[in-house]
């Protein structure tokens, strides 16, 4: 989870800099979507185990879901400054414990609880004690909708990665993800295409790359404990 967590926030602070060189949301999650399908294919190839896996069902859920976050999580990095839209994203765990107690059973201990509260407070004034306790900071309203939506997005799909976690190989579940995330993004991105130059083709190599070490650290982690204690 520590690898995880360090390859989303590299992640982050890529999409962060790919947007600076002009790059729209849309293009950026479909390069990321694009690298991370070909490393997982090739993974899965390599494992030589079956690439749709058993349930396929809630692999496409899992794949769908995760899709939708991305490009909320991604639009919030874009429109809002990173400290904030990173703050509003860190929420996950918290929905993450909710929906694993409601959805798989799991027990939420009295200690754990107290963790994810006092993760979230710290988080709140850890970030950015300025803007927390600035009451004039205020941020696009849409941005902050997709900043919340993308956090609660993707506590679905942690909770629906831990639930495969018992039958499918950790690439399987993976793969899912950009292989829908790619048309997607696509679609909605349209014409709107622009051609990278210079930097902007490192930052979204990079932003694949720091991606695909988040969802493998995640991956692994939810097939030895519990969703709302590991996230």
């Amino acid at each position: 989870m520590i690898i995880s967590a360090a390859g989303f926030a590299l992640m982050g602070m890529f999409v962060k800099l790919a947007s600076q060189e002009g790059i729209p949301v849309l293009e950026i999650v479909a390069a990321r979507s694009l690298i991370s399908a070909l490393i997982s294919v090739a993974d899965v190839k390599r494992k030589g185990i079956p690439l749709l896996g058993q349930r396929k069902g809630l692999l496409l859920a899992r794949g769908l879901v995760g899709a939708l976050a991305l490009v909320c999580v991604y639009y919030a990095l874009v429109n809002m400054p990173f400290a904030e839209a990173t703050m509003l994203q860190y929420l996950h765990p918290l929905f993450t414990a909710i929906l694993g107690v409601l959805f798989l059973k799991e027990r939420l201990p009295l200690a754990t609880l107290l963790c994810l509260l006092f993760s979230v407070a710290g988080l709140l004034i850890l970030v950015q004690p300025s803007s927390f306790f600035n009451a004039q900071a205020s941020y696009a309203p849409l941005a902050v909708m997709a900043a919340l939506a993308g956090a609660f997005g993707s506590a679905v799909a942690y909770v629906l990665v831990r639930k495969l976690s018992a039958t499918e190989d950790p690439s399987v579940i993976i793969v899912y993800f950009p292989v829908m995330a790619l048309p997607l993004s696509l679609v909605l991105l349209g014409d709107n295409f622009v051609m990278p130059q210079g930097w902007a083709w490192l930052w979204l190599l990079l932003v694949g790359l720091a991606t695909q070490v988040g969802q493998v650290g995640l991956t692994k982690a939810m097939q030895t404990e519990t969703a709302g204690r590991a996230t």
